[in-house]
């Protein structure tokens, strides 16, 4: 009988702002590796610039088999893993699947009656996530299992 061995999402913790970096190293070492970013636009006294933030502060996924593990501490700017519960915190393939489809896309809340401090379920993530502030039909909502914070808009 054959094994059918799985890669695991496993998160990283990194050095502050080195995120973008530690992903291209993991990558070009052969280490699948995804870090969720978004474009933002930051003012400077002489200028206004558009530069990608990553929506984890200090966290990198990275998918592995788990004899591979040790691989990523050949790289610069890694601190360690997130653990939970006394082991590697480990995300599905779902999940990353489905960030990368929110990211990808907008998508509109169907809730109408919500309220700062209410927990809702993100729309796609599937998560359930914890609604930090809403002005107008934009919501702010902080993802309760990795603490991404979320925006999206009521219809």
């Amino acid at each position: 009988m054959i094994d059918v061995i799985s890669k695991n999402w496993f998160v990283l913790c990194t050095k502050p702002r080195n995120e973008l970096k530690v992903k291209e190293r993991l990558t070009s070492i052969g280490i699948e590796a995804y870090t969720p970013t978004r474009i933002e636009v930051r003012q400077w006294s002489d200028r206004k610039k558009k530069i990608l933030v990553p929506l984890l502060p200090s966290m990198v996924l990275v998918s592995l088999l788990e004899k591979q593990v040790d691989q990523v501490f050949e790289v610069p700017g890694v601190v360690r893993y997130l653990f939970e519960h006394g082991k590697r915190a480990k995300v599905s393939n779902q999940e990353v699947l489905a960030m990368q489809r929110y990211l990808e896309n907008t998508y509109q809340a169907t809730q109408k009656e919500l309220e700062v401090g209410d927990t809702v379920k993100v729309p796609l993530l599937e998560q359930e996530a914890t609604l930090l502030s809403i002005k107008g039909k934009k919501c702010l909502a902080q993802l309760q299992k990795i603490g991404a914070l979320v925006s999206f808009q009521l219809q």
